[in-house]
């Protein structure tokens, strides 16, 4: 089958810049582009949140679709992402509302999520099947998190001529979870309710259940693919996903590397690139002003960007931030969470003026500028199903230091004597996760920013990697082929 007829609806609960809360939201604006770029039909489905429609630019009916017993009726609307794919809009009053695609205002989770994405879900079988009210049929439905997981099992009790499904983990650890009376409200058959299907621990599972009955199922990384077939990260869907591993791929992320360019970045204090990095002085000096920190040359900047929570691991940078600037360093914190961790950064900056600073909150320019600024970047994650920064970090010259875990483990080359001899080391990797093991990978990598010529060697090697999503749609469009055939 030649790749201008494969025809992919990709279905998911966010696509940036339109509605996003994290890394689905990116992958979702940035994935499906990529693909068509290599010749496929691919058209994303998304909820019609009220940010979404108001965010459109054109839009227009597509199509009317029938209801299922228990889910509200809808339209389909057509109209396209910034990136010029083909967009299709499921307008339905059950979305417009305030706050966020998941949760009110408040932080509270909407009580009808399971109608919100059963009907995501729905639609994105509906339109895979012969019957479907729409004149498009793909060949591939790609089905992302528990939100869209009800569609493989949609399709799996539909006659006729369907698409086949692939399902992507973006994190196993949401999986979807309702009471059991959720399964006739979504229109679902009594049978659907077993072990082979939805049926999680007495309830039901929205992820489970396209695990169970999708074709295949694709993780961001190779690395999360195996951890998941294990516990602790297999998050009690291990021994599914270990009955499942001959469908099971892992596929590493991409990053946006236009938006993510240290030569072409207007956050940035000065553009620099691997011929230039001596320029990189520049945006140091800058991001040291802008958190008064004390200006000192030959003193490296660590820094770490990202939500303040458990799974990121920054409780043990807390726990070692004194020790840390000792060597001496200096730390710099971006992101929000977890209030006792904020409060905890907020101290050791108050404590160490000059050599911590914390900035509590999301700032999109400020990233940019600590990317580019700071000297070495830390990411000592639990887990990591894929990770971005730390690919952001090598693109910019800025060494990651991080916990040799999913897609860190797989983005990342360890600074150890071979890899530097092969001209390859990226970072600094270590494990288990713990004060000691992240300290000292952090003194490995403060050893190695003295030495300057072997440090411009590792700055080099990150920024020649390539992280651009063309090679994971590369994967992605053969894996869709294979399933074809």
């Amino acid at each position: 089958m030649a790749d201008d007829k494969l025809k992919v609806l990709f279905a998911t609960s966010e696509v940036a810049p339109l509605v996003k809360t994290g890394g689905l939201g990116d992958v979702s604006g940035a994935l499906p582009p990529a693909i068509a770029g290599l010749g496929a039909d691919v058209r994303v489905l998304v909820p019609g949140y009220r940010q979404v429609m108001e965010a459109l630019k054109t839009k227009g009916r597509a199509a009317v679709l029938p209801a299922l017993s228990g889910l509200p009726p809808a339209h389909l609307l057509a109209s396209k992402l910034p990136s010029g794919v083909p967009l299709l809009v499921i307008d339905c009053a059950i979305y417009d509302r305030p706050g966020g695609p998941y949760q009110d205002a408040a932080g509270r989770d909407w009580p009808d999520n399971d109608l919100r994405f059963g009907l995501l879900s729905y639609v994105a079988a509906l339109l895979s099947a012969s019957g479907s009210p729409y004149p498009w049929a793909p060949d591939i439905v790609h089905c992302n998190d528990w939100q869209t997981g009800l569609a493989p099992i949609y399709l799996r009790y539909t006659d006729g001529r369907k698409a086949k499904t692939v399902i992507t983990i973006h994190n196993l650890a949401y999986q979807g979870i309702f009471p059991p009376e959720a399964v006739a409200r979504l229109g679902l058959p009594k049978q659907a309710f077993g072990i082979d299907g939805v049926e999680y621990y007495g309830n039901m599972s929205f992820l489970k259940a396209g695990l169970q009955w999708a074709d295949h199922i694709t993780t961001v990384s190779p690395s999360y693919a195996q951890e998941i077939q294990h516990e602790p990260l297999g998050m009690g869907m291990q021994g599914l996903l270990s009955h499942r591993r001959a469908v099971l791929t892992g596929i590493l992320n991409g990053i946006d590397v236009d938006a993510w360019d240290p030569d072409n970045d207007p956050y940035i204090e000065r553009y620099y690139n691997a011929s230039r990095l001596a320029q990189k002085e520049d945006n140091r000096k800058a991001l040291r002003a802008r958190l008064r920190l004390a200006d000192e040359p030959e003193v490296p900047l660590f820094a770490t960007v990202g939500r303040l929570t458990h799974q990121k691991g920054l409780d043990v940078l807390a726990d070692v931030a004194a020790e840390l600037i000792g060597f001496p360093a200096q730390l710099a914190v971006l992101g929000a969470g977890d209030a006792q961790l904020q409060s905890r950064f907020l101290s050791l900056a108050r404590s160490h003026r000059g050599k911590i600073a914390a900035h509590i909150g999301f700032d999109e320019g400020l990233s940019h500028q600590i990317e580019a600024g700071a000297d070495i970047f830390v990411m000592p994650s639990r887990y990591e199903p894929s990770g971005l920064n730390q690919m952001y970090s090598q693109r910019y010259g800025t060494p990651p230091v991080v916990h040799a875990t999913g897609g860190l483990k797989d983005s990342v080359v360890d600074a150890t004597p071979q890899a530097i001899a092969a001209k390859t080391a990226s970072g600094f990797a270590f494990a288990p996760l713990g004060p000691e093991t992240l300290l000292a990978a952090c003194r490995r990598a403060a050893h190695a920013y003295r030495n300057k010529r072997l440090w411009r060697q590792i700055q080099k090697n990150g920024m020649a990697r390539d992280f651009s999503w063309q090679a994971s749609a590369r994967q992605y469009l053969q894996l869709y082929h294979e399933l074809m055939r």
